[in-house]
Parts: C-alpha cells; structure tokens; sequence
C-alpha cells in the first residue's frame, strides 16, 4: 500500500491535524517514510479484521497517527542518537506514553484514542509500560496498536540501521509471532 493509499484512510477533517503532528513525530524520529501513517494503516486493517466498530477504527487510526507525540514534547536527543539507550534513557523514554496521552489530549483526539496512546507499550506479560497492564486487561484496540507499531518497527528501515526484517527474511513470520504472541495477544491465530 503506498503512502498517498495510506493516508486515504485518515478520516478529514480532523484527522488533518493529527497527519500533520505524525509527519512532524516522524521527522523527530528520522524515520524515511511516513511510519505513523503506515501504523495507522496496518492498525486500521487489523481493526477490520477484528471487525471494529468504525468509530473504534477512528480512534485507533488517530491514536496510532498520534502515538509518539510524547516523544516529541519530550525533546530528548537520545531519541535521535545512534546506538542504544543507557538505562537512564529508557527509565525517561518510558514516560512518552503518559505525556503522549496528555498531548492527544491537547490537540482534540477523543479519549479513546488518547488512552490508546497511553498503552500502545502495554504487553500482555504484563511487562509493558507505564501500567503494566496484562492479558485481556489491555483493551483490544491498543494491543491491535502494540502489533501494529511492533511490525512497522520491525520492517522499517532507520537512518542509523536497516530494517531488522526485510522481505527476504526465512524468519519474519516466527518473529512477527513471537513478537505478537509476547506483546499483543498469544490467544489469536
């Protein structure tokens, strides 16, 4: 699906807004192609799957366009830094989701997708962030988004390394598995 497909499915005139901060967020992040747009795709065509109400695939699509806004209002340098994040860097990235969900907030999302954005790091371990949420105490949706963001990430290039999976890779479908399997939901095939 092309970039100009993708954005198609933003819902106007609203959403207009909420391109623009993902265009922004991703520029932040030095992402090469529109990564929050393509989440937003990729969560939108769960969503469908999962046959989502159409006003749940709305917040869905503005919370995965809207989902490192906090990233963004935190201003940190190790977002763009090569290499990996200290401790101390990770302790303080954790907080994105919450200042994400009070930005979403701030520009109008409802509150759906605002706290979409707050879980979108939630595993179903109970391991993500920044409530530790577990299991099916994670709303649908925002599992729906942890999967969408998780593939993005992994089949994304950055400026500072190559997509981890490429179209090539023998093992993407036992990754993207165990990646949705540990993060998103291991009850569904």
């Amino acid at each position: 699906m092309s970039a100009t497909q993708q954005i198609e499915l933003i819902d106007k005139p609203t959403d207009e807004a909420f391109l623009q901060l993902a265009i922004t967020t991703d520029r932040f992040e030095r992402f090469d192609h529109p990564h929050a747009v393509r989440v937003a795709a990729i969560a939108d065509h769960i969503g469908q799957i999962f046959h989502l109400a159409r006003h749940d695939r709305g917040s869905l699509r503005a919370a995965a366009l809207l989902h490192d806004l906090g990233e963004v209002a935190m201003e940190r340098d190790y977002i763009q830094r090569t290499g990996s994040l200290t401790d101390e860097d990770r302790i303080d990235l954790w907080r994105h989701p919450v200042i994400g969900e009070r930005e979403a907030s701030r520009v109008g999302a409802d509150r759906a997708a605002q706290l979409l954005v707050r879980w979108h790091h939630e595993w179903w371990n109970g391991r993500g962030y920044p409530d530790a949420m577990r299991g099916e105490d994670i709303p649908l949706a925002a599992r729906i988004l942890r999967l969408a963001d998780s593939y993005a990430a992994l089949t994304d290039a950055r400026p500072f390394r190559p997509a981890p999976l490429n179209a090539a890779s023998r093992d993407k479908a036992r990754i993207a598995r165990t990646t949705a399997e540990r993060t998103a939901d291991p009850t569904q095939d």
